[in-house]
């Protein structure tokens, strides 16, 4: 293989090392907790490295296919070309086991015109220039980050106030059951009184009555008695 000053052998010694720092996270990543903070920034540490590989797979290819002919023989490019599909094929691998669906199968997602304005975006550049595109890359994805982490803790808070709300609406209902059953029972002692009051409404109409019906005999008696004794 050519010397480790050529550039295309350099920048590949750079993008397999950052493949495996990428596979060491990713084995580091069972000995943290399943959910919380923690694995949240582990994760995405992955994901923006894995990005930055797809970024150098990109430099590489460019780089590859801008090798004078007669620079290198033809079983030194193919050894090259077999290098590169390898390295491709792990990244590939470990973006899925993400879903990184964009970079795993940006080909088929965005096709051959997109995969050649990415390698023209780094044709240009020098390993310092894709240092810099990187960073940037970076910092887009952190500043994600912070709009994600905002508006999940902005979704936190509205949670936090329905659950505020709901608590309080819970606790007026119950008072209400209360009220409810305690005028449930006052009505039905009030029913019961009327229906006392009725029966005894009842008997004191029967009274009168009898007691009309007596003095009405009396009186008749006394009228039949004058009558009998003047005439």
């Amino acid at each position: 293989m050519a010397s480790s000053s050529d550039p295309w052998v350099k920048e590949y010694n750079e993008a397999s090392r950052l493949a495996d720092d990428i596979s060491s996270m990713i084995a580091d990543r069972g000995s943290l907790p399943q959910s919380g903070p923690e694995i949240m920034r582990h994760t995405s540490a992955i994901r923006r490295k894995i990005t930055i590989l797809g970024t150098r797979l990109d430099s590489l290819e460019s780089l590859l296919t801008r090798i004078p002919p007669k620079s290198i023989t033809d079983k030194e490019m193919h050894k090259r070309q077999d290098m590169l599909s390898n390295l491709k094929s792990k990244a590939k691998q470990m973006a899925t086991s993400f879903n990184m669906s964009n970079f795993a199968n940006r080909e088929d997602l965005l096709g051959q015109s997109k995969k050649a304005d990415d390698m023209n975006r780094v044709a240009g550049l020098d390993n310092q220039g894709i240092v810099g595109l990187q960073r940037q890359i970076m910092k887009e994805q952190d500043e994600g980050l912070e709009k994600l982490e905002e508006t999940v803790l902005s979704t936190k808070h509205i949670a936090l106030a329905v659950n505020e709300e709901l608590t309080l609406h819970t606790r007026l209902i119950d008072d209400l059951e209360d009220h409810v059953d305690v005028t449930n029972s006052r009505l039905q002692r009030v029913q019961k009184r009327l229906a006392i009051l009725n029966k005894r409404t009842k008997g004191g109409c029967s009274c009168m009555c009898l007691l009309l019906s007596v003095v009405a005999i009396v009186i008749l008696a006394v009228i039949v008695w004058l009558l009998v004794k003047y005439l």
